[in-house]
């Protein structure tokens, strides 16, 4: 939680969290794509822990994780790789996966491991929140690991109170109920990114789903604390030849 609490407590809006595919382009890619994230100007890593089925990820996403999957990454081989990570990279590291693989690693034991390594927190979209609140709440609590839920234009009041008060980290605004990747125009939301804003959460708010550029940063960011790319960097580092520069020039794209 420190790194996540330090992070928005000094930086309050224009968050820039970048997804990246663990074990994508190449199975050794993951560490080299962090550093350049980091020494570009993102300041949150989210992480995906590829899986056969990613339901809430459109082709792009679901595309390299199909490709990390043929590459031989695991949740075992990614904690491998992220052994020695706060060796050099100092921001704060999200893991974004499906509860399936994760039961069969074992969920306190995943716990465990991802405090070991520097892991701030996680996303687990298909993790209700009764059983998140019931059942495994204590494991993420004892390792420090921050939960992130997710919300969505239909998500009522009622229930987003519950998230805020249940989550930490960060809540994490679906912009439209849809896939990553297909999306209705971040402009056209700006009311829903109002209704998060009024409801004064305690909270950061960052928008996910549809953000490409540097025009989609800045409307999911004026009423929130900053937005999620996935998709578009995946695409980026689809045909890159020299990933240190096609994160500087994507980056460069969205914040300069």
């Amino acid at each position: 939680m420190n790194r996540l609490h330090n992070l928005f407590t000094a930086k309050r809006k224009n968050v820039l969290n970048i997804y990246c595919t663990a074990g994508f382009p190449a199975l050794d890619s993951t560490l080299e794509v962090l550093k350049a994230l980091q020494d570009n100007g993102a300041d949150i890593i989210e992480i995906g822990m590829p899986y056969s089925d990613p339901l809430a990820d459109g082709e792009v996403i679901q595309h390299s994780s199909a490709v990390a999957l043929q590459n031989g990454m695991t949740i075992a081989k990614l904690f491998e790789q992220l052994n020695d990570v706060r060796k050099t990279i100092h921001i704060p590291i999200i893991l974004m996966g499906y509860l399936n693989p994760i039961m069969q690693y074992g969920i306190e034991n995943f716990c465990n491991k991802a405090k070991e390594v520097g892991v701030d927190g996680v996303i687990l979209p298909d993790l209700p929140m009764y059983e998140y609140e019931t059942i495994y709440k204590p494991m993420f609590d004892a390792a420090g690991l921050a939960f992130v839920f997710l919300v969505t234009p239909e998500t009522g009041e009622e229930r987003i109170r519950k998230i805020d008060t249940l989550g930490s980290g960060f809540i994490y605004a679906v912009s439209s109920s849809s896939t990553t990747g297909k999306n209705k125009a971040i402009e056209e939301q700006e009311a829903y990114f109002k209704k998060l804003q009024s409801l004064q959460l305690k909270n950061p708010v960052l928008v996910g789903f549809g953000i490409k550029d540097k025009q989609t940063f800045e409307a999911a960011s004026r009423h929130t604390n900053g937005a999620i790319i996935g998709s578009a960097y995946i695409k980026a580092l689809e045909n890159s030849i020299n990933i240190p520069q096609t994160t500087k020039d994507f980056l460069k794209s969205i914040t300069g």
